[in-house]
Parts: C-alpha cells; sequence; structure tokens
C-alpha cells in the first residue's frame, strides 16, 4: 500500500510512527521543512518528503489527513477527486456545513472516507461494548464522560470539538443511536474566541450523557461511567482499567435498598488504538469496503458540537431535529 501523510505535527508525528511500523510505502507532506527533517530522520525517502501534498497525489492510494480541521474541506475533496481514499483526523471538517460537503463528495467520486474517532477503536471501548450486548446492566439510565487536563490549548477549534467530541461519537456507538438534543454551557475563559471549558449534557433518546472537557483541571482525565438498572461500568481510558459493580437498587417492604454486588476488575488489552484505526483503514481500502467510521459518523458529531454551541448561546436545551440533516 502506497500512502501519503499530509501533515506532520504532533499528532502527524504519531501517524508517522504508526505507518512506518505497518509497512507501507509511504510519502509525508507539509510546508515545514524542519517538520519533513523529522520525517526522514524517521526513515523516509527524502525524495518523498514534499511541501506540496499534490507532487505525491500520482504515486499513492491512499491519503492520511493529520492537519488542522480547517484545512480538511480542501484537502480531503481534492483528493478524493483525484481519486484517492482519504483517512481524515477528527474532527471531520470545521462545521457541520463543511461536513455535509465532504459527504456529498464522497457520494460523488464514491471513495473510501474514514474519520479519526479513535475511542471507537481503544480495548476499554470493545470491553464496554461486550458487556453493553449482553445486556450485563440492564437497561441503561445515564451515561458520563470527562476528557479534561491542564494542557496548552488546541489553536484550531474549541475545546468541545477536540475534546467532548470523543464522547459525542464514543456515545452513539455504545448506544447505537445518534444524539437527539444536546444542553450546554460553553466558556471563553481566555479570550480566544473558542471555547476552553465545556460542560454539555447530550440525549441520545431516553439516555443522557454528561460530559466534561476543558484545559483547565489539574488531573488529566480519560474517564467514562455507564449506569444501568443492574450494574454499572466505570472505565479509564487512560489506564484501559475497567470496574463492573453488581449495584443496584431493590425494592422491599421498608422502601428501596442499595444492595452492593460483586465487584469484576479487570485491564482490557489490545492493539494500539491508533494503530488498529490505520490498520482497518488500509483494509477497508484494499477491499474498497466501508470504513467503521464514515463520514456519516464524522457528520454526525460535528451536528451535536454545533448544536452544543447553539445550546450554550440560547440558553437553551436544542434538539438536533433544528439542525440540518
Amino acid at each position: 500500500m502506497r500512502v501519503l501523510l499530509v501533515g506532520l505535527g504532533r499528532w502527524g508525528e504519531k501517524h508517522l510512527r504508526v505507518l512506518g511500523e505497518l509497512g507501507v510505502e509511504l510519502w509525508v507532506a507539509d510546508v515545514s521543512a524542519e517538520r519533513r527533517a523529522v520525517a526522514v530522520k524517521a526513515g523516509v525517502d527524502a525524495s518523498r518528503a514534499v511541501a506540496d501534498f499534490r507532487l505525491a497525489l500520482p504515486q499513492v492510494d491512499a491519503v492520511d489527513i493529520a492537519t488542522p480541521a480547517d484545512s480538511h474541506l480542501a484537502l480531503a475533496g481534492e483528493c478524493m477527486r483525484a481519486g484517492r481514499d482519504c483517512f481524515v483526523e477528527k474532527p471531520l471538517a470545521l462545521t457541520a456545513d463543511e461536513g455535509r460537503r465532504l459527504a456529498a463528495i464522497v457520494a460523488e467520486t464514491d471513495r473510501v472516507l474514514q474519520v479519526g474517532h479513535i475511542f471507537r477503536f481503544h480495548p476499554v471501548t470493545a470491553a464496554l461494548r461486550e458487556r453493553l450486548a449482553a445486556g450485563a446492566l440492564g437497561r441503561v439510565r445515564y451515561c458520563t464522560g470527562r476528557f479534561a487536563g491542564f494542557k496548552r490549548p488546541r489553536t484550531d477549534v474549541g475545546v468541545t470539538q477536540t475534546d467532548a467530541i470523543h464522547y459525542f461519537d464514543l456515545f452513539a456507538h455504545l448506544l447505537e443511536r445518534e444524539a437527539t438534543a444536546v444542553t450546554a454551557t460553553l466558556r471563553d475563559h481566555l479570550g480566544r474566541g473558542m471555547d476552553d471549558c465545556s460542560f454539555t449534557t447530550v440525549e441520545y433518546g431516553r439516555v443522557p450523557a454528561f460530559i466534561e472537557a476543558g484545559y483547565f483541571a489539574p488531573d488529566t482525565s480519560r474517564d467514562c461511567v455507564i449506569v444501568g438498572e443492574q450494574a454499572t461500568i466505570v472505565a479509564d481510558f487512560g489506564t484501559s482499567e475497567v470496574r463492573v459493580l453488581a449495584n443496584r437498587h431493590v425494592a422491599g417492604p421498608a422502601g428501596w435498598q442499595a444492595a452492593e454486588g460483586p465487584i469484576e476488575s479487570f485491564k482490557a488489552s489490545g492493539p494500539e488504538p491508533l494503530r488498529r484505526e490505520l490498520e482497518r483503514f488500509l483494509d477497508v481500502v484494499a477491499r474498497h469496503g466501508r470504513p467503521e467510521v464514515d463520514v456519516h459518523a464524522g457528520l454526525a458529531t460535528l451536528r451535536t458540537v454545533e448544536a452544543a454551541q447553539r445550546s450554550s448561546v440560547l440558553g437553551r436545551r436544542f434538539e438536533l431535529a433544528e439542525l440540518p440533516s
């Protein structure tokens, strides 16, 4: 497989490493000569490190785009119209409208477009799906997700679109339905014109998910809780630790009782999520199949982000049906 990696920033360097480990014939493109030099030092042939991605397009089968969100529409659109399949790091695009335009290009060109929602490929997610499919929790009552920590803000999109979006997609995946309504409080404490603190309640039908994201908390949190009638799952995507607590409320003559059941603790194991994600992409390209996270899934998360932004500005619950489909 011949692959062009566009963008060699912090996350692009991780793609560079994994694609190298997967043994593809790798080309790279970045406007920065310094970043291209890093790729050459990592083993990319100097003749395959270019400033203009267009120079490499005739030489490759697929393109991996790891650039800022405001470039995704132009880059992916041009690559697909040139007959190349694309992996696009999340978010799919800068806005839901741009996401819809990319969906139209996918339909027009019949190319593969996979969106980089990496939590779907985490071993913790596989464990959560297994427990949910087995009915171990009973009816799900609510979920929580926290993606927070003290770090440098991303410069192209706000924290809802870069961090909370992980859980927007994860819960849609686990609950097997798209978001239906959002109530959000977003704040721009640093005055950059983008949110840096985000609290959202996302409804997936009758199941609400409470999601926190921000750049200010002193700890680093990548955790998730799913509360059901029969049990609760507590999971940490940072450590891969999972606990299943068979706790439930039981009605009796004296009223409701809190019955604490056994606790199952284990560490979810599996391949590195980015490796698994890119392996699946290469396989889909080889088969010209349908990616697990397609353009419509990427667009659904952008619509949830937009609903959160509208909710925060309007100060009310905002239904996804109020947005264009």
